[in-house]
């Protein structure tokens, strides 16, 4: 008899947690990544230039936050393709026509992967995969 009662004990508790741990598909959503316009993206509007698209979907990345040296302050950076363009002024002249991506990095990580000069953080433009 008690072997059963332990056994029926066991039972229940699975069925009790296994609903607790179930997730309903309907009820989630994916959360949009801030620091990504992907070339979907772009193409929903009828942007000329890099800068352009930017100003109108994220224009915080363009913004700097406070001054990060007193002898020497930084700005932010742009890429291509892991190659430094400058900072956001470069924008303007980048066309839209072969951006695969365009990812902001902010300065904690920026200054990690690319130099302490990087503290405001990194645009970069992706054109090849």
């Amino acid at each position: 008899m008690t072997r059963w009662c332990v056994v029926l004990g066991w039972a229940a508790i699975l069925v009790a947690t296994a609903g607790c741990s179930a997730r309903s598909p309907h009820g989630t959503t994916l959360r949009a990544d801030r620091d990504l316009l992907t070339q979907e993206e772009l193409r929903e509007h009828r942007f000329s230039t890099v800068f352009e698209a930017i100003e109108a979907l994220r224009a915080h990345w363009l913004r700097e936050r406070g001054p990060d040296s007193f002898s020497a302050p930084g700005h932010v950076q742009v890429y291509l393709d892991d190659s430094r363009l400058g900072g956001v002024e470069a924008l303007r002249t980048l066309p839209l026509a072969n951006v695969l991506f365009i990812r902001h990095v902010d300065g904690i990580v920026a200054a990690a992967r690319w130099g302490l000069d990087h503290g405001h953080g990194v645009i970069l433009v992706a054109t090849r995969p």
